[in-house]
């Protein structure tokens, strides 16, 4: 009988084990998935998905110098995008990074089409 309970305990503690195991797992795929922003129960139909874009644009589509949506995005030597106009003013008296204070390597611009395109998508499905 004392061999019985032992195995019983055992069994017991080992289904309470699993159980604590699955519901760690589950509660880290539903972090990962809200992290990602996923919906929670992606198969089922919800309000959001019926609704416009958010108000709130993503951050890459903001300037870090006027902190408004860009219309013009070029990227710099930095490797970031601004809007045009504040970067050209930021580099008439200065030679760094608005974003690092690092020394740029050029003061070249290049225009940032796709950048533009999805700002634009974004802005005609709002």
């Amino acid at each position: 009988a004392a061999a019985e309970e032992a195995g019983l305990a055992a069994a017991l503690e080992e289904s309470a084990r699993l159980q604590d195991e699955k519901r760690a797992a589950e509660e880290r795929r539903a972090a990962e998935e809200q992290a990602r922003g996923a919906r929670p129960n992606a198969g089922e139909p919800s309000e959001s998905a019926a609704s416009p874009a958010p108000e709130e644009p993503p951050d890459d589509f903001i300037c870090p110098i006027t902190t408004e949506i860009m219309s013009d995005p070029v990227v710099a030597a930095d490797g970031q995008s601004y809007e045009r106009s504040a970067i050209e003013r930021w580099l008439s008296t200065k030679s760094t990074s608005p974003l690092t204070s690092a020394e740029l390597e050029s003061k070249g611009l290049f225009p940032n089409h796709s950048l533009r395109r999805m700002i634009r998508l974004w802005q005609e499905q709002r």
